[in-house]
């Protein structure tokens, strides 16, 4: 049996965070995830300039792909605006890996089906033990499901469902748009160029909402791409969309328990106005190694429940998240 300080589930942004921040604080750490890295990663791939800042990444320093943008191109119905905000995209193959490698932990390939306690460690597939475990690995965790479901159960209502491309292209625009409630969709629709030669394409809403409305996200997807084309924007017929669903943040309290921890998408943790996951699970992951390091509280009051600030984004708010 290999046996470790702390074992986090899952290696995306808040796992490796975590793993990265108690290897520095010399704890022997393992990471396992089901698949091999660098994998695949539904997602827009846009991350804030705090999420750096949290990573200690200065973009300039990142050996990847990365793209600025000075500006977000907002459309919602007749209305358009151009916040001057500064944001950047980046690619989750790339990136994800990149954070990973950097964490310079044991990493094993592991679908993990069963954990335990055992005298106060954890026991994973009678194969791996530690005294500290770390879920990081999404909305499906085996660390939630065996720990956590009970005492935090999830909100359907603030589920949401998505559906997105990303593939390479010559794109002409270099900017980044989201359409907001556009052909009665209870959500919102991205085009998100990224640097050397890839674009994502994508919509999501809140499931309830579609639900009720009847719609599909198929029925919402062939309409965006049509409208992409018309606006001139991506000019391509390929397509092979893919979808996954998500949680943004609600009331959640339970989210150590003993030494177990859950972050990221594992807790719920995208904002309430932009469904923008990286950046809280990134600190939810910092605020569970500091947690382990330094025995203090762990707790999600510091991490922000919306992307921006003001009316547009309490708007936006109230308008996907409806109780």
């Amino acid at each position: 049996m290999q046996t470790a300080d702390a074992i986090v589930v899952g290696g995306g942004p808040a796992g490796s965070t975590c793993a990265w921040k108690l290897r520095e604080a010399g704890l022997d750490v393992l990471v396992l995830d089901r698949a091999a890295f660098p994998r695949t990663k539904l997602c827009a791939g846009w991350v804030t300039p705090e999420a750096l800042q949290d990573l200690e990444l200065d973009p300039g320093d990142y050996p990847h792909s990365i793209m600025t943008f000075d500006n977000l191109h907002v459309h919602w119905k007749v209305l358009g605006a151009k916040p001057a905000t500064r944001q950047f995209s980046i690619r989750r193959y790339e990136f994800d890996d990149f954070l990973l490698r950097r964490a310079g932990t044991r990493l094993l390939q592991h679908k993990v089906r069963d954990i335990q306690r055992d005298h106060g460690d954890y026991v994973v597939d009678d194969a791996f033990r530690s005294k500290y475990l770390v879920g990081a690995g999404g909305t499906a965790c085996p660390v939630y499901r065996a720990l956590f479901s009970e005492r935090a159960p999830r909100n359907g209502a603030l589920q949401t469902a998505t559906y997105e491309h990303e593939f390479a292209y010559d794109w002409k625009d270099p900017a980044c748009h989201l359409w907001f409630f556009e052909g009665g969709l209870p959500g919102y629709a991205w085009y998100v160029p990224k640097a050397n030669g890839y674009v994502n394409v994508g919509l999501g809403g809140m499931a309830e909402q579609l639900k009720h409305k009847g719609g599909h996200l198929r029925e919402h997807w062939a309409k965006f791409v049509a409208r992409l084309k018309t606006r001139g924007l991506v000019d391509y017929d390929a397509y092979d969309p893919s979808g996954y669903s998500y949680y943004v943040r609600g009331e959640v309290d339970a989210v150590s328990d003993g030494n177990a921890y859950i972050v990221g998408d594992a807790v719920g943790l995208a904002t309430r106005d932009m469904c923008e996951g990286i950046g809280p699970a990134v600190r939810s992951g910092l605020l569970a190694a500091r947690s382990i390091v330094t025995g203090e509280s762990y707790s999600l009051d510091g991490i922000g429940k919306l992307s921006g600030n003001g009316f547009p984004s309490r708007l936006l708010e109230r308008q996907f998240v409806r109780h």
